[in-house]
């Protein structure tokens, strides 16, 4: 479940008197925040490596692509979850995830996260991959306060919250008719509410990002649940201008999350609690109202835990943005 959504940075901007800065551009406090878009994203989470036993994590353990799996020959068949310190050992999690987003309103925002998963758990020298579509997240936001319009100063507030479905497979099981843990299910079975907050600000050409969210989910058919959790995430980053129609923000980003793991009818097993935080920069590149955006963040606080720690994240991304001029809502 360590996959579970993970609320990133909303890009905030609209139309406003700046245009003059980049022109025939949408320019606020980074461009294209208010316009409809459609992004394709990819990310990459992976853990490994005890640290009781003084293993230290490495992003790319061997065995773990960033992009596909890279499968042991019939590794699945013999597949057994128990960690015995075994230094191999990793759990990685990459997600494709198609993501929309579209105006209703000037202030009001409907998105939608479609992923597509592809899990993969290695335990003693046995290896377990599975893939396949993921739990669908819809959410709304509306922007409290819209303060970009405005020279020097600027700022935005967004508040809101959605649903994450369970529309991924959650039962798969090996031939023998074992079914296979949660942790590497695409989907979990569970239907999680949560609510989040977003501000944004500027001054000049340096902004700051700060984003929070709360999660709680119900049960699924196994009465099994992820106890509730909390995610923030931080971003300073910089404006660099380069022509009439390339821009890069150049950033650095904090992500801390915290959870106390697993629950099994409503009682807490405390199986894969996580509190742990992690840094590194990112980089976001403008040409039009085309974008492409890439980060990189590795620990630097680990809770402990008799686990594979949290060894690092990759996210990159290619999206589009529409200059939404009209919307279905006043």
């Amino acid at each position: 479940m360590k996959n579970l959504l993970l609320l990133g940075l909303a890009l905030l901007l609209a139309q406003t008197s700046m245009a003059c800065d980049i022109c025939g551009c949408f320019m606020g406090i980074t461009p294209y925040d208010n316009q409809s878009s459609f992004s394709l994203m990819h990310r990459y989470r992976i853990f490994n490596g005890y640290q009781a036993l003084g293993q230290d994590p490495q992003f790319f353990p061997t065995g773990a692509r960033p992009l596909l799996a890279q499968p042991l020959n019939g590794a699945d068949n013999d597949y057994t979850h128990s960690h015995k310190g075994d230094p191999t050992d990793f759990e990685a999690f990459r997600i494709i995830e198609l993501r929309g987003k579209y105006f209703l309103a000037k202030r009001l925002e409907l998105n939608a996260f479609v992923p597509y998963v592809m899990n993969t758990s290695q335990i003693n020298g046995r290896q377990l991959n599975l893939s396949g579509i993921g739990d669908v997240t819809v959410f709304a936001g509306y922007h409290l306060l819209r303060n970009i319009e405005t020279a020097g100063v600027q700022s935005r507030l967004i508040v809101g919250g959605g649903l994450k479905m369970p529309t991924g497979s959650f039962q798969r099981s090996s031939a023998a008719g074992r079914r296979y843990p949660t942790l590497t299910q695409p989907g979990t079975g569970t239907t999680d509410g949560f609510v989040y907050a977003n501000y944004i600000g500027s001054y000049r050409s340096f902004g700051l990002s700060l984003n929070t969210s709360y999660r709680r989910g119900a049960s699924n058919r196994f009465q099994e649940s992820l106890a509730p959790g909390v995610a923030a995430f931080a971003n300073l980053f910089y404006r660099v201008p380069l022509s009439e129609n390339w821009q890069l923000y150049p950033s650095a980003q904090l992500f801390y999350e915290k959870t106390k793991g697993e629950m099994f009818e409503g009682r807490l097993t405390g199986e894969h609690a996580m509190n742990n935080a992690l840094l590194g920069p990112g980089l976001d590149v403008y040409y039009k109202n085309l974008s492409l955006n890439a980060s990189v963040q590795l620990p630097v606080y680990t809770a402990p835990t008799d686990h594979p720690a949290s060894a690092g994240r990759l996210v990159l991304a290619v999206g589009y943005s529409i200059k939404q001029t009209k919307y279905l809502l006043k």
